[in-house]
């Protein structure tokens, strides 16, 4: 079951990655175009909140279920670089990113001028996909890279 669920969460990572960029190009054609924030605008920053919190339910699974947190607790993960990785620095930066993903897609349910909705959604969805991909294990990183399509 741990090895589906891995599977699935690095499956997930293009699904997010996906609709992230889609809200960008939502977020800067309407910031640059005096646009009218439809529904579709909306759809896709929710699809790309909910995705991000399967995402997020997947990783805690594989958080507890490979036993980080022991590591965390134990001391032992600030000595090891991929250990602290995965204990520390990847939870830490994608419980991050959504956080600003859900405040970007809160800005777009509010009264607000859809001027300004499509500036906050394209920042806060900009700085997420930063974090995003400076967390993210990607192949090439030192001790903790990870194949783009594991299990393919």
């Amino acid at each position: 079951m741990e090895q589906g669920l891995l599977h699935l969460h690095n499956f997930m990572r293009w699904v997010v990655l996906l609709f992230v960029v889609l809200s960008l190009f939502k977020g800067l054609s309407g910031m640059n175009g005096k646009k009218v924030f439809a529904a579709g605008d909306k759809r896709i920053a929710l699809f790309m909140m909910i995705s991000a919190d399967i995402q997020l339910l997947l990783g805690l699974a594989l958080y507890f279920m490979k036993g980080w947190h022991n590591t965390l607790a134990s001391g032992m993960a600030m000595s090891n670089k991929a250990l602290r990785f995965w204990s520390v620095e990847h939870i830490t930066g994608m419980l991050i990113a959504i956080i600003l993903i859900h405040i970007g897609y809160s800005s777009v349910k509010k009264n607000i001028a859809d001027g300004a909705k499509f500036k906050k959604l394209f920042w806060f969805t900009f700085i997420a996909l930063i974090i995003i991909l400076a967390t993210i294990p990607w192949p090439g990183r030192e001790l903790v890279g990870r194949p783009l399509f594991p299990g393919m």
